[in-house]
């Protein structure tokens, strides 16, 4: 067993309310007192976790971020977590389910230790029913970006359909009447509300999009590439495509190069989520921006509201997409 603040106090001969006022600088305390403390904690080399040194604030002021993996593209959404959280004096733990079960199983001790005062999830497959449990049980939960369906919790997530929407209308307005759709997973929410709104704005245009001209996709640059020279092998005839993530949009771009077509004067593109390889492609990338800084923003201040137990804290913020032109659907001219 390591050394614990009940020691400390034991030591210093004052209560563990008073050594965790001094851990946390709070409140007027005698020096004598401070030095007794301080002297302990040194003889008996005690080192304070999150939890003891937040005992006499009744926080840990740490929040946790549940995340798929450290590779994920979504560093505009931590990065604003990051800088939010610090404005307002908490600090962040990153955590991943790399490991599946024995992730969650790790998760449900930290909870259960108090480590953080609150979850953000970008969800990784497989956690819902584990995060929902935990909420229920108390710990404060926001989740970004729905993949699925609206938790039973608060969350953050952006338009979907009217993201699909806007991409729809932005071809149609070009004259790109012949699309083809490389979706995201088919269990998704983001994808099934990106394909409906993309292909309820043609239906409108009297165009409807039969299943041959929707290719299930997983997000993925080399699936995306594959798929579009399969296509083009069959013969399938398209002037546009509208990829569901910025990466499965630039496989299409990759794949119409290697079959010698030009890009938007035989084929026009978008792509979605605005990420920062869509300035990057050649041409650079038509998308519709999904505000992910914004996102993460909002999500932390909603989580803190919830922390704090604020009688303002909203069950969901929702961030409205928009749509950035750029040369892979106009070209130079054009602009």
């Amino acid at each position: 067993m390591g050394v614990t603040i009940a020691d400390v106090a034991a030591h210093a001969g004052v209560s563990k309310t008073t050594v965790s006022r001094v851990l946390n600088a709070k409140g007027e305390i005698n020096e004598n007192t401070v030095l007794k403390v301080r002297q302990a904690i040194s003889e008996l080399g005690y080192v304070p976790s999150a939890g003891a040194v937040g005992l006499a604030r009744g926080t840990t002021q740490m929040i946790g971020m549940l995340v798929p993996d450290m590779a994920w593209a979504w560093a505009g959404i931590v990065q604003a977590v990051v800088e939010t959280l610090e404005t307002e004096g908490f600090g962040l733990r990153m955590l991943t389910v790399n490991r599946g079960e024995e992730s969650l199983r790790r998760l449900g001790l930290q909870v259960a230790a108090k480590s953080f005062d609150g979850l953000l999830v970008i969800e990784p497959e497989g956690a819902l029913a584990a995060i929902t449990e935990l909420h229920e049980a108390g710990l404060p939960v926001v989740l970004i970006d729905d993949r699925f369906q609206r938790p039973g919790f608060p969350y953050v997530a952006t338009t979907n359909r009217e993201g699909g929407e806007q991409a729809a209308r932005h071809l149609l307005d070009l004259g790109r009447r012949r699309p083809l759709v490389v979706t995201g997973p088919e269990e998704y929410g983001c994808t099934q509300e990106r394909l409906g709104g993309f292909v309820d704005v043609y239906a409108q245009a009297g165009i409807e999009l039969d299943q041959r001209r929707i290719i299930r996709g997983d997000f993925l640059f080399e699936s995306s590439r594959s798929a579009i020279a399969q296509a083009l092998a069959d013969g399938a005839e398209f002037d546009a495509v509208f990829g569901h993530n910025d990466p499965s949009a630039a496989g299409v771009l990759a794949a119409l190069h290697e079959a010698g077509l030009r890009i938007p004067q035989d084929v026009a593109v978008v792509g979605f989520d605005d990420i920062e390889l869509a300035s990057y492609t050649y041409p650079a990338l038509t998308t519709i921006r999904q505000p992910m800084r914004e996102m993460g923003e909002a999500a932390a201040r909603l989580l803190l509201d919830h922390v704090r137990r604020s009688p303002q804290a909203a069950s969901a913020r929702i961030i409205p997409t928009s749509l950035v032109v750029r040369g892979s659907t106009l070209e130079p001219s054009a602009n």
